[in-house]
């Protein structure tokens, strides 16, 4: 069974930074692409950012591009959401997830963390 344990959220203020990480529990975990999701009270969940399994590559929703980094550490099993320049806009609970294909829709992937929240205020 693949576990996720998302850290890091918090309460910011706009223009602050957080890094969230995502422990993941498994022994194949260069296998797995890793995405970053977003959800708002009564809100459909919505894609944030992905990585594929080991050469770097990246997608990101078009509201974070330049302001969010995502990135891994195969050695680690961990996966990370550097966010700088926040905004209130981006006030969520943050959610890690494991799939076996390097995509944004959510349905492809397997395995989720329990979620974080990060709040910023203006």
């Amino acid at each position: 069974q693949v576990q996720l344990v998302e850290s890091g959220g918090g309460l910011v203020q706009a223009g602050g930074s957080l890094r969230l990480s995502c422990a993941v529990s498994t022994r194949t975990f260069s296998r797995y692409a890793m995405g970053w999701f977003r959800q708002v009270p009564e809100k459909e969940r919505d894609f944030v950012a992905a990585i594929s399994w080991s050469d770097g590559r990246t997608y990101y929703a078009d509201s974070v591009k330049g302001r969010f980094t995502i990135s891994r550490d195969n050695a680690k099993n961990t996966a990370y959401l550097q966010m700088n320049s926040l905004k209130p806009e981006d006030t969520a609970v943050y959610y890690c997830a494991a799939s076996f294909y390097f995509t944004r829709g959510s349905a492809e992937y397997s395995y989720w963390g329990q979620g974080t929240q990060v709040t910023v205020s203006s």
